[in-house]
């Protein structure tokens, strides 16, 4: 079981790769191909070709964790498409497909998030935002 903070960026890529990368090619992917620093500490998310396995890089403190799921039935069904080749995701969307949830139809309700910038009386205003 994969647990993730909430808070922590997850990047998936968008095109499928090749099952047999390790470490060192995956982190080459995330220089090239995202234009990332796979030591920033975010999670980066790889489906391979045939869809059954999932391979998630980042870097702890002192080194690398790559950790591979494989399923015995099925693949993964990834519904994010993006010319960029990578997809900026929440850690519970990610949790959701490992565990073989559709995402298609499912709708994000509003939540409350600060604003950037703050009001005049040096407090945050709460603001509700949507997406879709």
């Amino acid at each position: 079981m994969l647990t993730l903070p909430p808070g922590i960026s997850v990047l998936v890529a968008t095109a499928r790769v090749d099952g047999r990368k390790g470490i060192d090619g995956l982190a080459a992917i995330v220089r090239s191909q995202f234009a990332e620093d796979p030591l920033s500490g975010a999670m980066y998310v790889f489906f391979t070709r045939r869809g059954d396995r999932v391979r998630v890089l980042y870097f702890d403190r002192d080194g690398y964790v790559l950790v591979t799921k494989r399923l015995e039935k099925g693949v993964y069904r990834v519904p994010w498409e993006n010319a960029d080749g990578r997809v900026a995701i929440e850690a519970a969307e990610l949790l959701l497909v490992l565990e073989g949830i559709e995402l298609e139809g499912a709708r994000r309700r509003a939540r409350w998030t600060p604003r950037s910038h703050l009001t005049r009386s040096g407090a945050s205003a709460p603001t509700v935002t949507t997406t879709t």
